[in-house]
């Protein structure tokens, strides 16, 4: 009998799929090559990714038609989202698709799953929208986006105003039905692309929310609700460090749940940045015994399943 496959859930940037279309079709190459690795060393993979530069540039162009055209209402930000998840996915599936082709893998069929993700109404970031989105205004259009689409609208930096958003944690994934079966079946799926579209239940109704899933937790979830083996977290840095950028910098290769815990409340990542990833991985590796989570940079992830290389978080 063959030995059982090893399940992952890789979590992708988005600022790693580029800024522009050009550049992504360019990104998603690179990301293809280190996915199909991990696939080659036989492991059975679920790709998730974040759209932070995507949904920001879906959103600023739906705001030029309504200056274009003042019949059209503006597009909510959960249907930007739902744009953002089908051309990410339209670009990786065809490049892991032509990847796999390209060393004679030829069984493993490559879909994008439309993902909504409910999110509680009563979820306290609701009352404090704090993830910026769109692009920079002056004070005066800040103020003319308030009252027309009621944006909450924030000065950041001295850099001008930017709206912002919610950011719930995400509660249940609506198709995890249909991603599980697809995953039993040995096809390969991206889902909860940018976290998922953020909906609210009403009834039987899903109500889309203006809000912004952190994909970290998102992907912690799709990992757990896929008893998924590995949770793999890429960012820009190899591994986590204790003291990032300070003379007494810690390199992390081998962290428990326990210690990474102490590492939060002692305040050593940064929120908004590696704080979230870390967090993620926590909770991923603590759900259940024999669960890791990995952070690390993704041309290393082949390395760092092999324990080579990135930060391995474990009970």
């Amino acid at each position: 009998m063959s030995e059982k496959r090893r399940r992952i859930v890789i979590a992708l940037g988005g600022n790693a799929l580029g800024n522009t279309l050009p550049e992504q079709m360019k990104a998603v190459k690179i990301t293809a090559k280190a996915i199909v690795d991990l696939i080659e060393e036989g492991c059975e993979v679920v790709v998730a990714h974040g759209n932070g530069p995507q949904v920001g540039m879906v959103n600023n162009a739906m705001i030029a038609l309504t200056h274009e055209d003042t019949q059209q209402p503006n597009t909510p930000l959960s249907v930007c989202v739902a744009m953002s998840q089908a051309y990410i996915g339209y670009d990786l599936q065809n490049a892991l698709r032509e990847e796999m082709l390209n060393r004679g893998i030829e069984d493993i069929p490559v879909a994008t799953m439309i993902t909504q993700v409910r999110v509680d109404p009563e979820d306290p970031a609701f009352a404090a929208p704090s993830k910026p989105i769109g692009k920079f205004v002056d004070e005066e259009q800040a103020k003319i986006m308030e009252e027309k689409f009621q944006y909450t609208m924030k000065e950041d930096s001295g850099r001008g105003y930017r709206r912002v958003v919610a950011s719930p944690k995400p509660v249940e994934i609506i198709e995890i039905g249909t991603i599980r079966t697809m995953v039993e079946s040995g096809d390969l799926v991206i889902a909860c692309g940018g976290g998922g579209i953020p909906v609210i239940r009403q009834g039987n109704h899903l109500k889309g929310a203006s809000a912004v899933i952190d994909k970290d937790f998102a992907s912690c979830l799709l990992a757990k609700e896929l008893d998924a083996d590995f949770l793999i977290i890429l960012t820009a840095v190899e591994q986590v460090a204790l003291n990032f950028g300070k003379p007494e910098e810690r390199w992390l290769s081998d962290v428990s749940v326990k210690e990474a815990e102490e590492y939060i409340k002692e305040g050593h990542f940064a929120p908004g940045s590696m704080l979230p990833k870390v967090q993620a991985a926590v909770d991923f590796a603590g759900s259940k015994p024999g669960r890791r989570a990995l952070i690390t940079l993704l041309e290393k992830s082949r390395d760092a399943i092999q324990g080579k290389t990135g930060t391995m978080f474990h009970l």
